[in-house]
């Protein structure tokens, strides 16, 4: 990479420096790190990243303030810091605390697993929601819930449950993940089934057993605790250097397998591990908070239309898809119509206009 390109050498630490060159994304600059290093950045990019930032923040400090247990706005700073006592401390400890972090963690991994899929298959409706990935997961925790309580973990039935949706859809295709269309249609069958056998676990066991588990499966941040954060905290942490890796190829990757080939981004060991990646993700988010809907479809799509720019988007996408999830979470929690409403439900709603609308979209092009 040029280091004189936009700005002159002896430019400071973190310096945006202008390309010259501008197109459908707008101008491109360099984001400068010492000397040495000089990443391609474009300043709408940066300027949605900070809007989304405010806003995530603003969503973080209405989640702890608001409603009759909320901590004091002016007593939040004291109480973040390790100063909270009595109520204070209940709830940044045990109630609401983990939630949002939870809600943090699950947000962000469902937008970059949305975001890896949907640069993969270059379609908007490459979602872990429509092909069936978040079904099976739900489906392998209901049958560990039944079979094997208290011995096998949730989490391990959700990754299996995930793995083994993305195997039948693969193997239903004929042409693995390379075919949008017939990857939604298959996605749409393996999902259906996932469902059916969630509802025959919730039906066949225990009333007691069955409300919880109803609950899990529609998707629910309620009595989240600090292990279910360590959790998707630590799913986040082993995958990022992964994503950082794959996440230039991909760029590549969408410009087409032949145009990517000649350029050494290994198409096909690039699909092969942004899968593997967004299975990991989605099973994660799953594990901590159950199959919830349509984060995945939407935040890669807000980032894009945000931006209008090309690419995977895989920080912004993270970054709507924790924005989405906390402001969903937030309504569950104060709205009084909808009291203790799993927030999936809330993301269903969002989530399931916005397939309606891109659905219609893609039939009119042509592509369904």
């Amino acid at each position: 990479m040029n280091a004189t390109a936009g700005t002159r050498p002896d430019d400071t630490s973190g310096r945006l420096g202008k390309s010259g060159k501008s197109g459908k994304s707008g101008p491109k600059g360099y984001l400068r790190i010492g000397r040495s290093i000089a990443l391609p950045v474009r300043r709408v990019s940066v300027v949605v990243a900070l809007v989304l930032l405010v806003l995530l923040l603003a969503a973080c400090v209405a989640t702890l303030t608001l409603g009759r247990l909320g901590v004091g706005l002016a007593d939040l700073p004291t109480a973040l810091t390790g100063g909270a006592e009595g109520k204070d401390h209940f709830v940044l400890e045990r109630l609401r605390g983990p939630r949002l972090v939870v809600a943090l963690g699950t947000g962000a991994a469902l937008g970059l697993s949305g975001a890896l899929f949907q640069s993969v298959t270059r379609n908007p409706l490459g979602s872990p929601d429509v092909i069936g990935l978040a079904a099976g997961a739900g489906a392998g925790a209901a049958i560990v819930a039944m079979y094997f309580p208290g011995d096998v973990p949730v989490a391990v039935g959700a990754l299996l449950g995930a793995v083994v949706a993305m195997a039948l859809v693969h193997v239903s295709t004929g042409t693995g993940f390379r075919n949008p269309a017939r990857l939604v249609v298959a996605g749409i069958g393996v999902a259906a089934i996932g469902g059916a056998v969630t509802q025959y676990v919730v039906y066949a066991i225990e009333r007691d057993k069955a409300s919880a588990l109803t609950s899990y499966v529609n998707g629910s941040l309620t009595a989240r605790s600090w292990g279910d954060a360590a959790t998707i905290g630590v799913v986040l942490l082993l995958a990022a250097p992964f994503v950082a890796a794959v996440a230039r190829r991909l760029a590549v990757v969408e410009m087409g397998d032949e145009i990517a080939e000649g350029l050494g981004a290994e198409p096909r060991k690039t699909k092969s591990l942004a899968v593997v990646l967004a299975i990991v993700l989605s099973a994660g988010a799953v594990a901590v908070a159950g199959p919830i809907a349509f984060v995945s479809l939407t935040a890669p799509q807000v980032a894009k239309r945000l931006t209008r720019a090309s690419g995977p988007h895989l920080l912004l996408g993270a970054l709507s898809g924790a924005l989405l999830l906390v402001v969903a979470d937030l309504c569950a929690q104060q709205l009084p119509l909808f009291d203790d409403l799993p927030v999936g439900i809330y993301t269903m709603a969002i989530g399931g206009l916005y397939l309606g609308h891109l659905l219609v979209r893609e039939w009119r092009r042509g592509v369904l």
